[in-house]
């Protein structure tokens, strides 16, 4: 079995203050398209949320980025499921990549809403019809009786829906994250990695009116 890389085991890289771009946007990009080019990871857009559900406690669960532009980060579930739930009554979460082949990690802090309904439209059907299909029956996170219930509303959906495009469900659609932090971590040798966090000038209150690749963030080397 091969040993998982480590700062120690990998090409070193650094990050350095000078050369880090004013918003966060562009290096996200950056290091995202290493990952996508980089064999040894097969789901580079895979990313944990972090939400907060009604008693308090933190829920963690892996999703797929599906977007990233000057509004933030973009992915897609069912509302009506346990993420969608806490995000309505707390739109607050988070969101964590670690690229561990390339000894790097993003976290992100921010602020989600929906997308616009076309735009959920327009990803939805770009999906493979098994998958709009499941969108239908499965009732996510709900409680299920048997399998067997799961696969005869599959069935149903099926029957419903043949020879004849699947709409969206009006529950399904996409989720943006307006990020309020950006931090990047990269790994180095003896756990002296490097650690540099944006963090968005005017907090939740700009969030309607700057970009990520906007110019209001400020930048914060941080401690290992």
């Amino acid at each position: 079995m091969a040993a998982h890389p480590t700062p120690e085991s990998t090409p070193e890289s650094t990050l350095e203050r000078d050369d880090l771009p004013v918003g966060p946007l562009p290096l996200f990009r950056r290091w995202m398209e290493v990952a996508t080019r980089d064999s040894r990871m097969d789901y580079p857009n895979a990313m944990t949320l972090s939400t907060v559900d009604p008693a308090g406690f933190p829920d963690a669960r892996i999703v797929l980025l599906k977007d990233v532009d000057e509004r933030g980060f973009v992915f897609y579930t069912n509302r009506e499921s346990a993420k969608g739930r806490a995000l309505t009554r707390d739109p607050r979460g988070s969101l964590t990549f670690y690229w561990d082949a390339l000894a790097r990690q993003v976290r992100i802090r921010g602020v989600c809403e929906n997308v616009p309904d076309e735009e959920s439209d327009e990803y939805f059907g770009s999906r493979p019809r098994g998958s709009r299909i499941g969108a239908w029956a499965s009732h996510q996170s709900r409680e299920l009786a048997s399998r067997s219930e799961l696969e005869g509303r599959v069935v149903e959906v099926q029957a419903r829906y043949e020879d004849q495009p699947i709409p969206r469900p009006p529950h399904w659609g996409g989720i943006l994250l307006r990020p309020l932090e950006v931090e990047f971590w990269q790994g180095r040798a003896s756990r002296l990695h490097d650690r540099f966090v944006y963090r968005r000038v005017g907090g939740r209150d700009g969030l309607a009116d700057l970009g990520m690749g906007a110019a209001a963030w400020t930048i914060h080397r941080l401690n290992p």
